[in-house]
């Protein structure tokens, strides 16, 4: 279980916690490139509990700083983006993508001391799509994590983003929690009037799996197996990366190439992004026929509709289906079994349940499972290297080794006899009719690399 004092530590992210030290020790993900124009208006920003702004200048370099002006503390998201800087409307003075103060006008020049005033700013990079910004202490930045999204050019990459109200953990724990599949996204659902080819099918066949979980290079890992017929098991492999980064095995695994982010903009708020690969298999789900065309899949509408975007330091991405509505919960579906929660989107069904927990989940009021062994395995991986950093100074894994990453792909199978590949260790390993297809295999999956 997880006590209050642990809770506390693994939520917190602003500056100086024990869990937000940890995130400043990698590359972030902070906005869409395309959200930023060249000499176009300050957009605000909340990453890690701080207040920022970021702004591209007239040669389209990214600058992401601390809002407040180092003069007089004057917003500079009121500032004036010209001429390669970012000039405070308060009293002039003017700000390079890397906080240098460059003009000082307000001053007379025999006392302009603009070479010794900085603005707080990160350093920025761009890559597919995104703004990344490094928060942390070190002189010598990270490499980027060697995500396989990361490796594709830029323009085979699409990303989506969604805003969700609620602390990052309990938005994460969601992705690396398979058993809620069969209920909250598929709780209306016969398996006996699926086809046999069906994706979902043996998750609602056996709604209750059981698990191998085991500590990887680069976070977590879960096989979760369920025994489908004579000789045959169903397995999901999923992945946790550090600090926030989640893999689910939801495609065909030679072309499963995504990553999913669930960024903290404070304590209480996160924002998702997905990455994935054009021509590969985890495309954004789109809802396929539940009897051979005759039947649409209930609660997976594709579309999720957006409020518009504000000026607010929270104001982008944010779902019209949220708290204030109840998430547009349909009781009538809900009740005729239409959809099991009565929620017609997969990703808003998850935006409801963790956003009903609150901004942070009491984790002293939890009763948690069997079931629930990724989520705590994850939270101890967590709090150990956080506590592990802030102790001992000892970095977090992905930091020196960045290629870490690259051995990480979710997977999903379910056969009498292929090939497996046992990601943390990187081996594959070939397992005969006789026991590939048993829940030992499994079990030996487990024991061996364990």
């Amino acid at each position: 279980m997880t006590t209050q004092l642990e809770g506390t530590e693994l939520t917190r992210v602003g500056p100086a916690t024990t869990m937000g030290e940890l995130m400043r020790q990698y590359w972030i993900p902070a906005c869409l490139s395309s959200e930023l124009t060249r000499d176009g208006a300050p957009r605000r920003l909340m990453l890690l509990g701080e207040k920022l702004i970021a702004f591209r200048d007239s040669a389209s370099r990214v600058g992401v700083m601390d809002h407040r002006c180092p003069h007089r503390c004057a917003s500079l998201f009121l500032g004036r983006n010209e001429e390669n800087g970012l000039r405070c409307v308060y009293h002039g003075w003017k700000f390079d993508t890397e906080g240098n103060c460059v003009d000082m006008p307000s001053v007379p020049p025999s006392a302009d001391f603009k070479h010794k005033v900085k603005a707080k700013a990160y350093k920025t990079i761009e890559r597919a799509g995104l703004i990344w910004v490094y928060m942390g202490a070190q002189a010598n930045t990270p490499p980027m994590p060697a995500l396989e999204t990361l490796l594709v050019p830029d323009d085979e990459i699409d990303v989506t983003c969604i805003q969700r109200d609620c602390n990052f953990l309990q938005a994460l724990e969601g992705d690396i929690d398979t058993s809620h599949f069969g209920f909250l996204h598929a709780g209306h659902i016969d398996p006996d009037e699926l086809p046999e080819d069906h994706p979902i099918r043996h998750a609602v066949t056996n709604r209750a799996p059981e698990y191998h979980i085991a500590d990887s290079p680069w976070g977590t890992q879960y096989a979760a197996y369920r025994p489908v017929g004579p000789g045959r098991v169903y397995w999901r492999f999923a992945n946790f990366l550090f600090p926030f980064w989640t893999q689910q095995p939801q495609g065909e695994f030679a072309r499963l190439v995504h990553a999913r982010a669930w960024v903290p903009l404070d304590d209480h708020h996160t924002m998702f992004y997905y990455l994935w690969w054009k021509h590969g298999s985890a495309l954004p789900a789109q809802p396929r026929p539940l009897f051979n065309g005759l039947k649409p899949l209930g609660g997976a509408r594709p579309d999720l509709e957006f409020l518009p975007d504000s000026t607010d330091w929270l104001g982008r991405w944010r779902p019209a289906a949220n708290e204030s509505n109840d998430w547009r919960i349909d009781r009538e579906a809900q009740s005729s079994n239409a959809i099991y929660s009565g929620i017609d989107n997969i990703h808003l069904q998850d935006q409801a349940v963790t956003e009903s927990m609150g901004g942070v989940t009491d984790h002293d009021f939890e009763h948690l499972a069997p079931s629930d062994q990724m989520v705590t395995r994850t939270r101890r991986r967590l709090l150990l290297a956080a506590r592990a950093l802030r102790d001992s100074g000892v970095l977090p894994p992905g930091i020196e080794d960045a290629e870490v990453f690259r051995g990480a792909r979710p997977k999903l199978s379910c056969a009498a006899h292929h090939d497996y590949r046992c990601l943390p260790c990187g081996r594959a390993e070939r397992y005969a009719r006789a026991h590939h297809g048993r829940a030992d295999a499994g079990a030996a999956w487990s024991t061996r690399h364990r």
